[in-house]
Parts: C-alpha cells; sequence; structure tokens
C-alpha cells in the first residue's frame, strides 16, 4: 500500500513539475516572439547610427554580402585584422556614396578593437568611430578621443604612426605610452581601406 502511495505522490510531483516546465517554456516563448522585432529593430538602428557616425552625409546604409578574396584574407591575416560587416552608404537619390567597413584588430593591448570607417569613392577617409575597446585605462582608452580625429578626412592607401609628429596625410600621432594600441587601431583602419580599395576598384562588385 505504501508502494502505490509512493508512486502516486511521485507521479503527482513529477506533474506538477511537467505543467510548470511547459508553462515556463509558453511564458519564454511568448516573451521572445513579443520583443524580437524591437530588439531587431533596436539592432538595426544602432548600426544606422554607427554607419551615420563615419559617414555623415549617406541617407542610407545597404549591408553587403561581402568576402575578400583570397589574397586580400591573406594579407588581413598577417595584420591581425579580421572584416566584419560591410555596408554601402547612399544619397537621398540612392547612389553609391562609398563604404562603410567594420574592421577589427585582434593586436591590442587589452583584446580586440572594433571599429567602423567610412570612405567615400574618391578613397577619401571621412571618419572612424571605435565600437569596442579595452586596454588601459587612461592610456589606450584615449583612442577615440587622440587618435580617431587624426583621420578625419584623410586620404592615404595606408596609414603609418610616428612618435616624433605627423608630417603628411598618411601619418598619425601615437598616443603617448600606448604604441601597442596605436599600432592595433592603425592596422585595422588599414584593413578596412584595403577592402574599400578592393570594392571601389571592382565598381561596388562583391561576392
Amino acid at each position: 500500500m505504501k508502494k502505490t502511495e509512493d508512486l502516486k505522490v511521485m507521479l503527482k510531483e513529477a506533474g506538477i513539475l511537467f505543467v510548470i516546465t511547459l508553462f515556463s517554456g509558453l511564458m519564454l516563448g511568448f516573451v521572445y516572439e513579443l520583443t524580437k522585432e524591437p530588439i531587431r529593430l533596436q539592432e538595426e538602428r544602432a548600426v544606422q547610427e554607427a554607419c551615420a557616425a563615419v559617414f555623415q552625409d549617406a541617407a542610407a546604409f545597404e549591408e553587403l554580402a561581402y568576402e575578400p578574396d583570397e589574397d586580400l584574407r591573406v594579407q588581413l591575416s598577417a595584420q591581425g585584422v579580421r572584416i566584419g560587416s560591410v555596408y554601402e552608404a547612399r544619397d537621398t537619390a540612392g547612389s553609391l556614396m562609398g563604404y562603410v567597413i567594420e574592421s577589427a584588430s585582434t593586436e591590442g593591448y587589452g583584446g580586440n578593437i572594433v571599429l567602423y570607417l567610412g570612405v567615400a569613392l574618391d578613397g577619401t577617409l571621412n571618419d572612424i568611430s571605435i565600437l569596442e575597446i579595452s586596454e588601459t585605462p587612461g592610456l589606450g582608452m584615449k583612442a577615440e578621443e587622440v587618435l580617431a580625429p587624426q583621420f578625419h578626412g584623410r586620404r592615404a592607401e595606408a596609414f603609418t604612426y610616428t612618435k616624433s609628429g605627423s608630417r603628411g596625410d598618411s601619418e598619425i600621432d601615437a598616443i603617448s605610452g600606448a604604441t601597442v594600441t596605436t599600432s592595433a587601431v592603425t592596422e585595422a583602419v588599414n584593413g578596412g581601406l584595403k577592402v574599400a580599395a578592393e570594392l571601389i576598384e571592382g565598381g561596388g562588385s562583391h561576392e
């Protein structure tokens, strides 16, 4: 008799647990469906804002299904650079103005440095915006404040950095005491410029 009663208790508890689990699953599914679209719109808005920060004259940005060719992929890898999303920047009439490229350096002092750069069709680097950085407080963390403005409106195939004062459009003043950060940001920018050059040369074609 006791075994029968124990079995009934176990079945009852299992049934209660099943109902709770089922209800929780249904609620999670409901919440996911309820928040999925607002989250997507929020992420989309954040991307548009990030793109606009480096290509202010553009009216809209359209993502490309971009993959660098093998030679460029090898070059980028050697630089410690990974390319993320790539967007076409278009004016109000829908004409192509240039590109916004997400570029990341894996060579930062405290981890990856991820930035966006906006490049016009004539190769001019409009601006860069640093999205992710985890460098030394007070030194490398000044990259957005000290380095980013130096790239504004410059045109160069590649940038170098100097500790003795820049003397041309292709030179950037390094952050004092944060050479590793300066190098990582510069390489991320140079990697993005190579992608932009490939796209511009190919007339916007992509794989």
